[in-house]
């Protein structure tokens, strides 16, 4: 676990920001839209979509938008707790900067750290610590297996596509491997190398979000959308959801 300092979602088009090299925090960027830039041990870095970036504790670093350009970005600052020296991401004194592979499960999870600090849900420091652990874990691996190629990145995406449009019906490794022309092995190997993620995993991701949306948004009953994405077992569903999203199905429906 990780003890968090801070955490702020930035929207914005003119933004600066300096800090000495003094600070004993560790400063984790990870920008989700458009651009920006950071100086870091005066080695100018342009962050762009997609782009993740750990920068050690007492480095100095100056960073700001580029003119005219929004950009939208997730900042964490942290401390190690006992233990957390395992993490090779965590083990050096130079920044390190990484075309994150796992795009929509890192902005999936950053959001809900987010989103249930200012709702101040319970226990939601203690989530945030363990969500932000499990990232860098996420990233350390992409790290050490190195950037996803392009072609790796195109299948992925394909993949996503498909899943988009059949999310309520069984999907398997057999069918995602036919849609790409691949093995079943290697569509969901190449899936979870790409996401971060196994293909049931952004399966019942993907059915969730719709989930939150019907919940908010609609008058279906819980059991009606349970059965709508594709679980007949309405309390599997329940427990599902509670697990990716940290709140119950009912407490959306109270908030109608």
């Amino acid at each position: 676990m990780l003890k968090v300092n801070e955490i702020r979602q930035d929207r914005v088009i003119e933004w600066f920001e300096e800090v000495q090299g003094d600070q004993r925090f560790y400063t984790l960027v990870f920008v989700s839209y458009g651009k920006c830039v950071y100086w870091v041990n005066q080695t100018k870095l342009i962050l762009e979509k997609g782009d993740g970036l750990l920068i050690p504790f007492g480095t100095p670093y100056y960073a700001k938008s580029i003119p005219s350009v929004f950009h939208e970005k997730y900042v964490f600052t942290f401390l190690p707790r006992e233990g957390d020296n395992r993490l090779e991401i965590l083990g050096g004194l130079s920044p390190v900067r990484l075309k994150i592979g796992s795009f929509d499960w890192t902005i999936d999870r950053m959001r809900t750290i987010v989103e249930e600090r200012e709702d101040k849900t319970w226990l939601a420091e203690i989530r945030a610590e363990s969500i932000l652990a499990e990232v860098l874990v996420v990233w350390s691996r992409e790290r050490q297996q190195g950037p996803v190629s392009a072609a790796v990145d195109y299948h992925a995406q394909r993949m996503k596509d498909y899943i988009q449009e059949y999310y309520r019906e069984k999907i398997t490794k057999e069918e995602l491997g036919a849609h790409i022309g691949r093995s079943p092995n290697y569509a969901a190997s190449l899936f979870r190398r790409a996401t971060g993620q196994t293909i049931s995993e952004y399966v019942h991701v993907t059915r969730m979000k719709k989930a939150v949306y019907l919940l908010k948004d609609s008058l279906l009953t819980v059991g009606e959308i349970s059965e709508m994405l594709g679980y007949r077992d309405v309390s599997y569903f329940n427990r599902l959801f509670k697990k990716t999203t940290g709140r119950n199905p009912s407490d959306y429906t109270r908030e109608r």
